[in-house]
């Protein structure tokens, strides 16, 4: 095996005891990036011999953390003060940032390389559209808006890369590439020093190809002021399926293989049960576009006044108010999500896990667009941790992901159940 295509917590491991250098693994996924990225192009940006350099120092010194030697990959609207932080704008074109985001400069701290930026949907919100392709087909999209980050995970360019969620930005991509991926209980990680869209919902996320991978950026990210452990087996787990609202807009395949991975695991020993939600979750997509859209007005208005001949006309839009949001409606949308938050911590508290799907279906075999954030918006509005996991392939071959959900700062417990049910569903069908 190439040390690019170790899992993190493997390369870890194997550095920590002597037997991989940081160089070697940095190395390697270079020269992956070198011989697939032209097809792929996930990355935005990469200076092969800076991230050397950083290897070569992490090799002369004694660990600082789990993460030491690895390399990461950055999606392009988080700040980076030694490489570009563009955007997918030609506003910032060849922008460097005076210092890191919080969120590089924990990672660095802790011993990690930043390996290069990933492509992403223009500000991670609208505009233009990242140039990066699946890796399963590359006349798919990788999902949006972290598409870089979860097309260079899948592709072995590297096994680590944070991106970021306000809709499905983090767990569409790693379910369309058929890696796993993470966004936890909002502001756990900050996200000062990334390009705020809605600061009620705007949450950093990352992907891997693992849950134990998964579970070391938590680690190092400070995620639930504390450690997490593996369950083993899913028996006796109790396990909730929520077919939530959006049901009748996941494809038919989808929805089959959905159902098969339910049975695998309750074949295996978990516990299941429905989960139906109360009436009142029945518009919460909705309430989630309003806080979303109005919240983008503010957002992007600098940009509008300074750079009104460079802004893509999606952001004017917004800033103009083209949905017509009112501020009393903005206000009763905020509220009613805040009021839905504790009754879902309530609902889904007996449970290891929510089962739900990821994506409606497969990557959708269109360049012009990253799909549908149908099964993440009203998770991400309610502010819960969720993990998607690959569930297997449709009907087109290409990724299908299940998704995991829990309670507000359940996010090391969910870790532990992802662990257990990762087992199952990687295992052979029964």
């Amino acid at each position: 095996m190439r040390p690019s295509e170790l899992t993190a917590a493997a390369a870890a491991t194997e550095i920590r005891e002597g037997r991989l250098s940081s160089e070697a693994l940095v190395g390697d996924c270079l020269d992956t990036i070198a011989r697939v990225d032209g097809a792929v192009r996930a990355f935005a940006w990469v200076d092969p011999e800076q991230a050397l350099e950083a290897a070569r120092r992490r090799d002369a010194e004694p660990a600082r953390g789990p993460l030491h030697g690895v390399p990461v990959a950055i999606k392009d609207m988080i700040d980076t003060a030694d490489l570009p932080t563009q955007h997918n704008s030609p506003i910032y074109a060849g922008h460097r940032p005076a210092r890191d985001a919080a969120c590089v400069r924990t990672l660095r701290a802790l011993g990690a390389v930043i390996l290069g930026k990933t492509d992403t949907h223009e500000f991670a919100a609208a505009g233009r559209l990242p140039a990066t392709r699946n890796p399963h087909d590359l006349a798919c999209t990788a999902g949006g808006s972290s598409s870089g980050s979860a097309a260079a995970v899948a592709a072995y360019m590297v096994p680590l890369a944070l991106g970021t969620q306000t809709g499905g930005s983090t767990i569409r991509p790693a379910a369309f590439c058929g890696i796993a991926g993470m966004k936890p209980t909002w502001a756990e990680v900050s996200f000062e020093g990334a390009k705020g869209f809605s600061p009620s919902l705007d949450t950093l996320g990352w992907m891997a190809r693992s849950v134990a991978d998964l579970g070391l950026l938590a680690l190092a990210l400070g995620v639930g002021r504390g450690s997490w452990v593996a369950r083993t087996t899913v028996a006796g787990m109790n396990l909730a399926v929520c077919r939530t609202p959006m049901w009748a807009e996941l494809e038919p395949d989808a929805a089959s293989h959905f159902d098969q991975s339910v049975a695998r695991l309750a074949a295996a020993g978990a516990r299941v049960v429905d989960l139906e939600l109360p009436g009142e979750f029945a518009d919460l997509n909705a309430w989630h576009d309003v806080v979303m859209q109005g919240e983008g007005r503010a957002s992007f208005r600098d940009l509008y006044l300074a750079h009104p001949e460079l802004l893509h006309e999606e952001f004017k839009a917004k800033v103009e108010n083209h949905l017509g949001i009112e501020p009393l409606q903005l206000a009763r949308a905020r509220d009613i999500i805040a009021s839905l938050r504790p009754v879902f911590d309530r609902l889904a508290g007996p449970f290891d896990a929510v089962l739900t799907p990821s994506a409606p279906g497969q990557a959708p075999r269109d360049l012009t667009t990253t799909g549908m954030a149908t099964f993440s918006r009203s998770w991400t509005a309610l502010h819960v941790p969720c993990i998607t996991l690959p569930a297997g392939r449709g009907d087109r071959g290409l990724p299908l992901g299940l998704q995991l959900v829990g309670p507000r700062f359940a996010d090391l417990s969910l870790l532990g159940a992802a662990a257990a049910i990762e087992t199952v569903l990687s295992g052979p069908a029964g």
